[in-house]
């Protein structure tokens, strides 16, 4: 009795000194767990459609009612960048377009690359930009960048009827593979939506993400085929390049739907398509994983 005795009081010391368990976590079944269902997504998407439409609408507004100018810097950017390109790749460098003006070439790929940079740097700042916002009325988080991409669809709108201007002046009109536009619009749409998402909440979590926005965006225009064709990038590389920037095939398969009559190169299209929808697909989970905290966060 007494060595019985012993070791419980053995026990109840070991007890006090090491002090009372505690649990690791909450039990499972008290764990939240989301869920992301693609219907579920889309209805609460489509129930958000007139936010996005008020939010776009309000972005132009702000960005053109003051302007002496209006909506026409919507093309004159472009316009200006393609003068530039035309006085120094066509006349210093020489770039060959295959028979097609030059003007008509890069303007083309501005076009596209415009769309992407005003969204992309917009679409970036449209979560820290919209806090109050966002803090005070639930909605679905992705509408900011959403709205911002729709901003930049009716400046790409515009330019496009400068494009229209500029075959006419030309004596040209586009070849009828134009149709093939309409899938290469899919691809530029899914991969520009995906990393806008992408940088939207980076910089909400790093700031300093907003200080490379300009970077990207000078190097970008130049790393992209936009004043020269995806031909001078070495044929063993163009699908490793495709599956990296997708607006490489994307320009590509443009001008060679309406400038020379041709369908697009359906294997680099098709890396494109898959890897924008890895990046529409990646930059929503990215989105929504952190989603939760950035209100927190900011």
């Amino acid at each position: 009795m007494g060595g019985f005795s012993a070791q419980v009081v053995d026990e109840r010391d070991n007890r006090a000194a090491t002090g009372p368990s505690v649990p690791e976590g909450p039990p499972p079944d008290l764990v939240f767990k989301r869920r992301l269902r693609p219907a579920q997504v889309a209805r609460e998407l489509w129930g958000a459609r007139e936010l996005v439409r008020a939010l776009a609408e309000r972005d132009l507004r702000a960005r053109y009612k003051q302007a002496v100018l209006g909506f026409a810097w919507a093309v004159l950017t472009p316009l200006a960048l393609c003068a530039i390109f035309t006085l120094v790749f066509h006349r210093a460098v020489k770039i060959d377009t295959g028979g097609a003006p030059y003007t008509l070439f890069a303007y083309v790929g501005l076009i596209v690359w415009q769309f992407f940079s005003n969204t992309m740097n917009q679409g970036a700042l449209s979560l820290a930009n919209n806090l109050s916002l966002l803090n005070k009325v639930y909605c679905p988080r992705e509408v900011f960048p959403l709205a911002t991409m729709l901003v930049a669809t009716v400046d790409m709108l515009i330019g496009t009827a400068v494009l229209g201007l500029l075959f006419l002046l030309f004596w040209t009109a586009p070849a009828v593979t134009f149709l093939w536009a309409l899938p290469l619009l899919l691809i530029q749409f899914a991969f520009t939506y995906g990393v806008a998402l992408i940088m939207s909440v980076a910089v909400v979590y790093l700031r300093d993400v907003r200080h490379l926005l300009p970077i990207i965006t000078q190097m970008g225009v130049f790393a992209t085929p936009v004043a020269y064709p995806l031909a001078k990038i070495p044929v063993r590389l163009q699908e490793i390049y495709c599956g990296i920037n997708p607006l490489g095939a994307v320009i590509e398969g443009y001008r060679r739907a309406l400038l020379y009559g041709q369908a697009p190169d359906l294997g680099l299209t098709a890396i494109a398509a898959v890897s924008s929808l890895v990046f529409l697909v990646g930059g929503y989970l990215f989105f929504k994983k952190l989603e939760t905290g950035i209100a927190d966060v900011a």
